[in-house]
């Protein structure tokens, strides 16, 4: 298992995560801040410039998955992790993962009072030789109090358990999340993910449509970017029976008839992913009605939408874009298109 610390720069995670470890037998200091450390040394210089924050980079988040998989593999009982993670997207992403191996998450935010925060934040000596660079951390903890301010505003509030440490020590303040943790007040959090694929997997997705031919995209908790409704075809379920499962299960339609199949495409295997065959079906026009009855049962989605093929350009992952933008070229002409990777092969 795992207690993820949450909470503004400077809120005092780090310190109350040292002693927690001591208040909580057989656990263990994960810091990912170790984690963005290493991509300085791993990735190309280019790559970095590209990104004011490691935890922008998707390799940065799949590694935090990873190490602490890892480590629990390697030492077992409890992480102790502390870290900000302001924007949902990537909470999700992160605690999907740990879901997918069966890792559960006890999340904790700290919520010092403002006016303390930018106490801590003053204070913070990081360089002892360096005073620009101690300035620069201090602005950087600064300029991150209002996006922390609306996250706790927003989804935070209701994800992680709060423990107010205004005027707690490290000491008290891990005694509290300790409690907190024993008497079951931080619940493991609910996100889910399918297990991780060990082989190449089949997947049927369906495009769904409203009256003005905008096709329908769900937002999943679990990974970055947008998607289609859909998912893995089970072993000796029918694909376009999967995709209609998928859409019952995913956004509480229940289609009428089995849908047309528009595409095959090949997914290469491009690690951590093993690829595989990705189907998409034309599951029709929906009715203003049908459209007013979709609904988010389950918590694998965040949230969907209509969107043209320009604003699907922006929201889709590039292999998913080139899936969807030949599936519409497919049903424009009534025909089934075979691609590899996304390229078009066999055609004249």
């Amino acid at each position: 298992m795992i207690i993820w610390i949450n909470g503004a720069f400077s809120a005092g995670k780090t310190s109350a995560a040292r002693e927690l470890i001591d208040l909580i037998p057989d656990s263990t200091l994960y810091d990912p801040e170790i984690v963005g450390g290493a991509l300085r040394y791993l990735l190309p210089q280019k790559r970095l410039a590209e990104v004011t924050d490691y935890q922008d980079l998707p390799m940065w988040r799949r590694m935090v998955v990873d190490t602490a998989a890892a480590m629990l593999a390697e030492v077992g009982g409890v992480l102790v992790v502390p870290m900000t993670l302001l924007r949902q997207e990537y909470r999700d992403e992160i605690f999907g993962g740990l879901a997918a191996r069966r890792i559960s998450v006890h999340h904790v935010v700290l919520t010092p009072d403002e006016t303390i925060l930018r106490g801590r934040i003053a204070g913070r000596e990081e360089y002892d030789a360096d005073p620009d660079g101690n300035e620069r951390v201090r602005q950087w903890a600064y300029d991150h109090i209002e996006p922390y301010r609306a996250a706790l505003d927003g989804w935070l509030a209701t994800d992680a358990y709060a423990v107010d440490n205004s005027r707690l020590t490290p000491h008290e303040t891990a005694g509290a999340i300790a409690r907190a943790v024993r008497e079951g007040a931080v619940d493991a959090c609910e996100i889910v993910q399918t297990p991780e694929p060990t082989g190449e997997t089949l997947a049927a997705g369906v495009l769904l449509f409203d009256e003005q031919d905008r096709v329908l995209l769900v937002d999943p908790t679990y990974k970055p970017g947008w998607e289609f409704p859909g998912g893995v075809v089970e072993p000796g379920e029918p694909p376009a029976r999967a995709g209609m499962r998928e859409v019952a299960e995913e956004i509480g339609l229940e289609l009428e008839s089995v849908p047309r199949l528009l595409l095959v495409d090949w997914e290469p295997p491009r690690p951590p992913g093993y690829g595989g065959l990705r189907l998409l079906f034309d599951g029709g026009r929906l009715t203003r009605a049908q459209a007013d009855g979709v609904l988010l049962p389950g918590a694998e989605l965040r949230g969907w939408r209509f969107v043209t093929e320009e604003e699907a350009s922006g929201m889709l992952p590039p292999n998913r874009y080139e899936r969807l933008r030949w599936a519409l070229r497919a049903r424009e002409r009534g025909t089934v298109l075979n691609l590899e990777a996304g390229v078009p092969v066999g055609t004249a």
